[in-house]
C-alpha cells in the first residue's frame, strides 16, 4: 500500500497518522493544513510523522494549489458596475469615485453627467450621493477619510499615486496594507514592484506568489503574466491554460499570446477557436448602448480638441 493511501486511510478513519489514536471526547485531531490528507492528535505526533508524510504532503499541496489556481473565475477582479450591473470593461475608461471608493462604468458616469446638466442639478456622486469635491483640499479630505477607514481600494489607489511620484517605499506600504485587507489589485501591484525592483529587491518567489494571488482573484493581467512566466520556463501547457482563462475574461493580449502559441503548435485549432469565442462573449457582455454613447461623446470631444 502506498504512503499516500495510508495517509488517506488515516484521515478517513479519524485517527492520528502518527500514533493511531482515535478521535474521542478528550482527543481532538487537527488536519494537516497544507494537504488535508492526515490528522494529528498533537504537535509532537505531527513533528514525528513529518519525515514520512513530507513527500505526499508536498505533492498534494501542489495539486490543491493548482486546482485553485486554474479554476475559472466567475468574473474579472473589477466585477460589475454597481449602477448598471453589467461587467466592467478591462480598459481605463472606468470612473473612480473618490468619496466612496466605488468604480462605475463610463456609461453610467456619462448618463449621470447628462442628467445633472439637463436638470441643472448640483453635481453629486452617482452612487453615494455625496457632493462632488470642487477643490484639492476637499479631494484630499475624501481620500484620507477612506484610507483612515481601512478601505482597501483607497489603499491601493494611494499606493499607485505614491508609486507614480517615485515614492516606492510609501507605495509598498499602502499596497501591503491593501493586500492584508484582501485587495486583488494590490497583489498585482506588489508583483510588479518585486519584479522591477521598485523600492524592494527582486524576488521571483514574491513575484509569483502575488501574481498567483491576483490571478486567483480574477485579475486577467496577472493571469497573462503567469502565462509569460510559464512560457519562459519552458512549460507551454501551463502557459496556454493561463492565457485561455485570461482570454475568457476579455483580455486582448492573451488572445495574441494564444495565436502565437498556435503558430508554434502549442495549442490545437479547436482550443483556439473556443478561446476566441469566449473572449468575444466576455467583451460583448461589457457593452451597452449607454456605454457606446459615452464612448462616442468622448471621441467627439477629443476630435474637437485636436481640430482647434
Amino acid at each position: 500500500m502506498s504512503e499516500e493511501k495510508n495517509d488517506n486511510n488515516a484521515a478517513g478513519t479519524s485517527a492520528c497518522a502518527s500514533c493511531g489514536s482515535a478521535e474521542i471526547d478528550d482527543i481532538k485531531l487537527n488536519k494537516c493544513i497544507d494537504c488535508d490528507l492526515v490528522r494529528y492528535c498533537s504537535d509532537e505526533c505531527k513533528k514525528e510523522h513529518e519525515p514520512t508524510h513530507k513527500e505526499a504532503c508536498k505533492k498534494r499541496a501542489a495539486e490543491l494549489r493548482d486546482e485553485l489556481l486554474f479554476k475559472q473565475p466567475e468574473n474579472s477582479h473589477l466585477g460589475d458596475c454597481p449602477i448598471c450591473c453589467l461587467p466592467m470593461p478591462l480598459d481605463t475608461t472606468n470612473k473612480n469615485l473618490m468619496c466612496c471608493s466605488k468604480v462605475i462604468c463610463k456609461g453610467c458616469n456619462y448618463a449621470n453627467q447628462v442628467r445633472e446638466a439637463v436638470g441643472k442639478l448640483q453635481r453629486k456622486c452617482v452612487f453615494c450621493r455625496a457632493a462632488i469635491p470642487s477643490s484639492k483640499e476637499e479631494v484630499d479630505k475624501y481620500r484620507m477619510k477612506r484610507i483612515e477607514a481601512n478601505d482597501p481600494v483607497a489603499m491601493h489607489r494611494e499606493g499607485s499615486s505614491e508609486g507614480k511620484k517615485g515614492n516606492y517605499i510609501k507605495a509598498f506600504e499602502y499596497f501591503t496594507k491593501a493586500v492584508e485587507l484582501g485587495d486583488v489589485e494590490a497583489h498585482y501591484q506588489l508583483s510588479i514592484m518585486y519584479n522591477y525592483e521598485h523600492g524592494v529587491e527582486k524576488d521571483m518567489g514574491a513575484v509569483i506568489h502575488h501574481t498567483e494571488e491576483a490571478a486567483i482573484g480574477g485579475h486577467p493581467y496577472a493571469r497573462h503574466n503567469l502565462g509569460i512566466i510559464e512560457w519562459n520556463n519552458g512549460d507551454s501547457e501551463r502557459a496556454v491554460k493561463h492565457w485561455i482563462i485570461a482570454a475568457s475574461q476579455g483580455h486582448d493580449l492573451s488572445i495574441k499570446a494564444l495565436l502565437n502559441a498556435f503558430k508554434r503548435g502549442m495549442i490545437i485549432k479547436d482550443e483556439l477557436a473556443a478561446a476566441l469565442r469566449t473572449h468575444q462573449a466576455a467583451v460583448d457582455a461589457t457593452r451597452s448602448p449607454q456605454r457606446e454613447r459615452a464612448a462616442e461623446y468622448h471621441q467627439t470631444e477629443r476630435n474637437f480638441v485636436f481640430s482647434l
